[in-house]
């Protein structure tokens, strides 16, 4: 696997060997993405132009394109300048016009003899009633009839490159295309009647009819089935080369986590019951674990990470639970810290505030095994840092790192089981996308007790009502949240927005009653801020979007966020989860600022009906794209050229079965099946998968 295979070398050679390529046209095409042959071939029509022929252009509509058999009856040149020269023609039924600009009388008496009879092709368009055809596309002589497609592929284009060019182009890269072995499991194959990779490329770029432009077409289909099985083959590879390292068992004693259960004041849900069984069997096993909880808003995914936790202390050993932020890793201790101490373990925090003496001796009693959990953020990644004997580590992801960073996670400790933690239900297309290397388990149940927060939209011009709302609110021992708008890009607009609105709530409320955080403050002022909502002292807290993760409040039962719908859904849905975290009815109140946009509505609207974060984020999906959803740069999303992740969300995950059940039974890919899909995956241009074989 050293090198690309002879056969695919005319697939990326350089792209002005292709028809009607030269240094300019390619210069144009790069800043579309389609640097070499290959790069063509996977770029298909978007559209297409029925030229079927038809006995006359009488009866089209303004704009059709129509194909028609002509005699030629006569010729009008413009004796004018700027006035067009015309071509009168006759077909069965009807005569119209030809027209052109700027044209050279000898070149147009040669193309359309008078008399003689010729085929055209072009768009009808309709002035004073009279029928014409400006420019025709396509004019030919009888014996030439078969020149013109019956239906004419349509590329997308940049500036620079025409139709013609792209269709030329596009044919000699089609020539340049090797035959390829069949990479696809036999019965898959047959079973959805696929045509073969060169068949597949030849029907959809010839379409024969507006149908086999669509995604659903058999072609087409199988196209994007070969990029998701060569995407999901690259993650199963991942996953493999992650099970063959060797993992340790580990085996909890249970004497801690009874300890934990016996203190719980609730029982747990099922769901957390069966993901804290599902980690349990996995750091049971000697191999490493490669999991992802997800769990949406107040799922309760704090309790089946600390049981994962103690299961590493009971069998002796030590664990890492990492967040993104220093807020973040804080709040989990916060979140913990009641925990360890029922369970009768010692918890400490470490982040990048740790300086001198105080870090030392937190790094010396963690190299001893003193120090049983740590929490902390990417600081517990330096150099400095060593455990005794650790575990497992847990990754409070937040999207903030992609599938490569997460590799390297695991090559930290020796043999560490890892566990993935997101707040964000994500669709189960984009999560098979993003971990399909992993092993999945979901939270989709709210722990009981947990009342349903009561969702409305309000205008801003009715702001007074929402302050007196507040005012009543508190002076019955509640507390709040304000979120200030995100005004645009910049920091410092947004952080002004917060101020006024500080000023504004401290007048109505009183002073003492109002704190303020924001992204610009020292980090010290900011924890000394939320440290004063969460002890109670202030009872409205105004700020930009920093609460949005993790903060834990019991007693802030109401939300405002203002200008609601310049927020994106999942944000909106996060932030709501601020609240709701105790007992007490609680309510979001989304302020608008009307005319709300139809997106803004939708999102709005979405968020009043359901609080199911894997609901949301499949409208959130369908409006915004799965780029956007989760940032494709950072996310390690690849961009697929033909394939769809929402709307193919079964192909996908039928190429993750098939990728996975390839490997179980050839994990060296040196079957027949297998070489075809070495092949696969050069064409694909997936090298860390190639990687992955050449070290494997």
């Amino acid at each position: 696997m050293s090198g690309r295979p002879e056969k695919l070398f005319p697939l990326f050679s350089n792209i002005t060997k292709l028809d009607g390529i030269g240094p300019k046209s390619a210069q144009a095409l790069a800043s579309i993405g389609i640097e070499k042959p290959k790069d063509l071939l996977v770029t298909l029509p978007a559209s297409g132009i029925d030229r079927h022929p038809r006995q006359s252009v009488q009866g089209a509509l303004q704009g059709e394109v129509v194909t028609v058999e002509v005699i030629i009856e006569s010729h009008q040149p413009s004796h004018q300048k700027g006035r067009p020269y015309r071509v009168t023609v006759i077909d069965t039924l009807t005569s119209f016009q030809l027209v052109f600009f700027h044209a050279r009388a000898d070149y147009l008496t040669k193309l359309l003899p008078t008399g003689q009879k010729r085929i055209v092709s072009g768009k009808v368009e309709y002035f004073d009633g009279v029928g014409q055809i400006a420019h025709p596309d396509h004019v030919v002589a009888m014996d030439q009839a078969s020149e013109i497609p019956e239906f004419e592929p349509v590329y997308p284009l940049t500036s620079g490159v025409t139709q013609k060019t792209m269709q030329k182009a596009s044919i000699s890269a089609q020539e340049l295309a090797p035959k390829m072995p069949e990479w696809i499991d036999n019965q898959l194959h047959a079973q959805n009647e696929w045509p073969t990779w060169n068949d597949a490329l030849a029907l959809a770029h010839n379409p024969k009819s507006v149908g086999d432009l669509s995604p659903n077409s058999l072609a087409r289909t199988r196209l994007a089935y070969d990029e998701f099985l060569a995407h999901q083959l690259t993650l199963a590879l991942a996953r493999q080369d992650a099970l063959r390292k060797p993992g340790i068992a580990t085996i909890g004693t249970g004497e801690f986590s009874k300890r934990v259960w016996d203190s719980l004041p609730y029982l747990p849900t099922n769901a957390q019951k069966r993901s804290i069984d599902e980690i349990s069997t996995d750091m049971a096993a000697d191999i490493r674990m490669n999991r992802l909880l997800q769990g949406d808003v107040g799922s309760g995914k704090t309790l089946v990470a600390f049981m994962a936790l103690i299961a590493a202390v009971e069998a002796g050993g030590q664990g890492v639970m990492m967040a993104p932020t220093g807020i973040l890793a804080q709040q989990h201790l916060e979140g913990l810290q009641p925990l360890a101490e029922d369970a009768g373990v010692v918890l400490e925090i470490l982040t990048g505030r740790d300086k001198g003496t105080e870090r030392r001796s937190k790094l010396t009693a963690l190299a001893r095994g003193d120090i049983q959990i740590l929490v902390g953020t990417h600081a517990v990644f330096q150099k400095d840092v060593e455990f005794k004997n650790l575990r497992i580590a847990i990754i409070d992801e937040q999207h903030r790192f992609g599938v490569a960073q997460r590799l390297e996670l695991g090559s930290k400790g020796q043999a560490v089981d890892v566990l993935v933690m997101t707040a964000t239900p994500i669709p189960r297309s984009l999560a098979l996308a993003q971990y399909g290397d992993m092993d999945v388990s979901i939270l989709d149940e709210k722990p009981p007790g947990r009342k349903p927060i009561k969702t409305a939209l309000i205008s801003d011009e009715r702001l007074d009502e929402v302050v007196n709302h507040l005012s009543t609110a508190i002076s019955n021992g509640r507390q709040a949240y304000w979120v200030c708008p995100l005004v645009d890009e910049s920091e410092v607009s947004d952080l002004t927005a917060a101020e006024e609105r500080f000023k504004f709530l401290r007048s109505s409320l009183g002073e003492a009653n109002v704190g303020l955080v924001h992204g610009q403050m020292h980090p010290k002022d900011k924890d000394s801020a939320m440290a004063r909502f969460q002890s109670g002292e202030i009872k409205v807290l105004v700020a930009t979007t920093v609460i949005e993760v993790g903060v834990n409040v019991p007693n802030a039962t109401i939300i405002v966020i203002e200008r609601a719908e310049s927020f994106g859904l999942a944000q909106l849905h996060q932030l709501r989860g601020r609240v709701g975290r105790g007992s007490q009815e609680s309510t979001c109140l989304l302020v608008y600022n009307p005319p709300l946009s139809q997106g803004g509505e939708k999102r709005l609207t979405t968020l009043r009906e359901t609080e199911d974060g894997f609901k949301i984020s499949e409208v959130d999906m369908q409006m915004r794209g799965a780029g956007d959803l989760i940032g494709t740069a950072q996310s390690g999303l690849p961009r697929f050229r033909i394939a769809d992740v929402e709307s193919q969300s079964g192909l996908m995950q039928t190429a993750q079965k098939d990728a996975r059940n390839l490997l179980e039974r050839d994990p060296k890919l040196t079957s027949e099946r297998g070489k075809a899909a070495r092949l696969l995956l050069w064409l694909m241009e997936q090298d860390r998968a190639i990687r992955l074989i050449s070290v494997g």
